[in-house]
């Protein structure tokens, strides 16, 4: 194969995976979700396998939080009809067009912005009027967690929150451990919005972008009962070395072991409560699986390095995909969940681009190709999603005049994907569904 014909087949095999994330995105779509597990006929709202009676309740509130707020209640009006829904959206993306009826924030993500507060009082004064002839439809996405947020504490100001967030985001610490800690900071979080809407009936419809035995780590579980305790805060906080990261607002809750203890499974305001998953990653996993097969793969799925270090998941799967090559020709290896990056350095990137940059550099001169990617549209403080790289990566960029070590080392891989034009940018999609990576041998 000449020269021109192996870069030829390197980029066909980059634009490959990339048809491979998209379709997947596609078809695990929030209107897709919708379509197939909420409907409403004569009155009478099938969700999933609940019915409610719209008749029946003197009032029925919606409450939309995460990058998914808007795009969830454009589905949910979608089937239900626009005319009858009311309530409050809370997202970190502007939307083209508002649903009628329903008042809007622009939370911020990754850290919380004023807007965040104002959407958290606003939905409580909403809960708080509800009464035990209310229906509350709670829909959570991913990001609810800073989009939506009001400390517990009056004395943790908007900057000291901020700061915190920065500490706990940056810290290494797996989301479900980061999130513990968010829960028993806030006065919104780990169940305490279903406490503030008691005594009404509430269900929650769920977009996941956590493991999937961990569901109340959503949005840090604002609707659901706390599997986590203060305890677990102290000892998280200790083994992630946090302490001394923290402003002094919220160091000193610690220190004191002054935390909240968060609502657990037998508070009354569980008794009147569902809970659906419509979507998670294992949805887009699956799309994923049938686009790589369509596309002529033999294909394998493995989760296992689920919130593992970014580096140790790049070698754990190139390893793993080598030894599939050896039993066939076309091998596609899709590992859903989401890799951990404990940023040292002030770099423009995100953990997926961090992952494909260390496959980079490991797999010189192979017929590989690496893929990770967001199915939020957004990785890190870059405009990315994730990126695509393969055995030419290096060779290409070094030809650029760019540095890939440097780059992995500062955590600076978008520009330097973003040069080669292996950048993937989506936009935000409004849907949040953990990563994807997508690792194809040929």
């Amino acid at each position: 194969m000449s020269e021109a014909d192996r870069e030829s087949h390197s980029r066909h095999m980059r634009d490959t995976a990339r048809e491979i994330f998209g379709q997947a995105l596609a078809e695990a779509s929030i209107a897709n979700a919708f379509a197939r597990h909420v409907h409403c006929e004569r009155g009478v709202l099938r969700l999933c396998e609940d019915l409610y009676d719209l008749h029946s309740y003197s009032r029925v509130l919606v409450i939309s939080i995460g990058k998914a707020g808007h795009t969830m209640v454009e589905a949910l009006a979608q089937q239900v009809g626009h005319s009858s829904l009311e309530g409050i959206v809370a997202s970190s993306v502007e939307p083209a067009a508002q649903v009628r009826g329903f008042r809007y924030f622009r939370g911020g993500h990754p850290t919380p912005n004023a807007e965040s507060i104002h959407a958290a009082k606003a939905i409580r004064k909403a809960l708080d009027a509800q009464s035990a002839a209310s229906l509350v439809i709670f829909m959570i996405s991913g990001g609810g967690s800073s989009i939506v947020e009001q400390p517990i504490d009056e004395e943790i100001s908007l900057d000291d929150l901020i700061a915190t967030y920065r500490a706990l985001v940056h810290s290494g610490a797996p989301i479900a451990e980061i999130n513990a800690i968010r829960k028993h900071l806030s006065a919104v979080k780990g169940g305490r919005l279903a406490q503030a809407a008691f005594p009404a009936q509430q269900v929650s419809l769920l977009i996941s972008d956590v493991p999937d035995h961990t569901p109340d780590a959503l949005a840090s579980g604002p609707t659901m009962p706390d599997s986590t305790t203060d305890e677990d805060c102290y000892r998280i906080a200790g083994k992630h070395g946090l302490l001394s990261q923290l402003p002094h607002s919220t160091r000193e809750l610690f220190e004191r072991h002054a935390l909240e203890e968060t609502p657990k499974s037998d508070d009354p305001a569980f008794y009147r409560s569902r809970w659906w998953t419509i979507l998670s990653n294992q949805t887009a996993v699956e799309q994923a699986r049938a686009a790589a097969e369509h596309a002529g793969f033999v294909v394998h799925v493995d989760n296992s390095c689920d919130d593992w270090d970014y580096d140790l998941a790049a070698e754990y799967l190139l390893k793993r995909l080598r030894e599939l090559r050896k039993d066939s020709e076309r091998v596609c290896l899709i590992s859903g969940g989401e890799v951990t990056v404990k940023v040292t350095n002030g770099g423009t990137g995100g953990r997926n681009q961090q992952f494909v940059l260390a496959c980079a550099t490991k797999i010189t001169g192979e017929n590989i190709t690496a893929l990770s990617a967001g199915t939020d549209g957004i990785d890190g403080n870059s405009p990315a999603a994730g990126a695509v790289a393969d055995g030419t990566t290096i060779m290409r960029s070094h030809s650029a005049g760019l540095h890939a070590h440097a780059a992995l080392e500062e955590f600076n891989a978008y520009p330097l994907f973003a040069s080669l034009g292996d950048a993937i940018e989506t936009g935000p999609t409004g849907n949040n569904l953990r990563d994807l990576r997508i690792l194809l041998a040929y």
